[in-house]
């Protein structure tokens, strides 16, 4: 990418990276791992953010320098989202922004596509006969 772009500026998606953070901690620090760096990728400012990695610091320094180290390396990739205006943030900071803008398109049709068999097509046709009119809807 870097060859072929090498002015873009690059960015780490969160989903990703919190896998990665949370991979050298011990399972019973994942919960308070993952709120921590849920805040830091909610923050409403980058400054926000930089005291939200304080804090994680503080706290996961000592007991999981591996995962400290993986936060801080890709610090400047994992804040570029808070270099666009704030109403892009929310598909910045996932992996594909383009899926990311599509998430309501694909959740209206997913509730249609629950089932698959006989009784599920029965359903559907039975819903939109009464729907047209054609049947009493029960």
């Amino acid at each position: 990418m870097v060859q072929v772009f090498p002015d873009t500026r690059h960015q780490r998606c969160w989903v990703h990276e919190t896998a990665n953070v949370l991979n050298p901690l011990p399972k019973s620090q994942h919960r308070a791992a993952r709120s921590l760096l849920w805040e830091i990728s909610r923050a409403a400012t980058q400054a926000e953010a930089e005291l939200g990695i304080g804090r994680f610091a503080a706290t996961f320094d000592a007991q999981s320098p591996p995962a400290m180290a993986c936060l801080v390396r890709d610090r400047p990739a994992l804040l570029a989202f808070s270099d666009f205006p704030a109403e892009h943030w929310q598909h910045r900071r996932m992996t594909n922004p383009i899926e990311s803008a599509f998430a309501p398109v694909r959740l209206r049709f997913s509730r249609y596509d629950s089932g698959t068999g006989v009784q599920a097509c029965s359903e559907r046709l039975a819903t939109l006969a009464a729907t047209a009119g054609f049947l009493p809807l029960a």
